[in-house]
């Protein structure tokens, strides 16, 4: 992992980061062939973490993930300072993890900045489509861009 880190990181910094991504003792040192489906996601998020990256794209990311490193991974997405573009059938973690929704239907494009939370309590209040909905158009109209 040390390739991927910024050039004035030192291996201290690999080796935490490694750590909060559950990696801890030889098993940062592990040769990728070696590594279970869930290890293998981890260690390819921590590579992308650590690029520099300030974009992810990130398909179904908690796929092979046992209870604790989805926790981790929630944990340093909320963190990460840039963009995190994702699709998550995981209800709990695109509650925890998002903080704007963008559902793409059959009548357009919904693009709202609001937990996912709130917008299914506004979707569910209005089940045959969001558009229309008095509290999302008010919503969509004062964050209209």
């Amino acid at each position: 992992m040390r390739q991927f880190a910024a050039a004035n990181e030192t291996e201290a910094f690999v080796r935490g980061f490694l750590g909060k991504m559950l990696f801890s003792g030889e098993e940062a040192i592990k040769k990728t062939s070696v590594l279970s489906g869930g290890e293998r996601v981890r260690c390819m998020l921590s590579r992308t973490m650590l690029s520099g990256a300030n974009a992810l794209i990130l398909d179904e990311p908690t796929n092979h993930l046992d209870l604790e490193s989805i926790t981790s991974l929630n944990n340093g997405l909320i963190a990460f300072p840039e963009v995190v573009l994702f699709t998550s059938h995981d209800h709990q973690f695109v509650s925890t993890v998002a903080n704007r929704i963008v559902e793409i239907t059959d009548n357009g494009i919904i693009d709202v900045m609001m937990d996912f939370e709130e917008y299914l309590r506004i979707k569910e209040a209005d089940s045959d489509e969001v558009y229309g909905h008095p509290v999302m158009d008010e919503y969509i109209e004062r964050h209209a861009a």
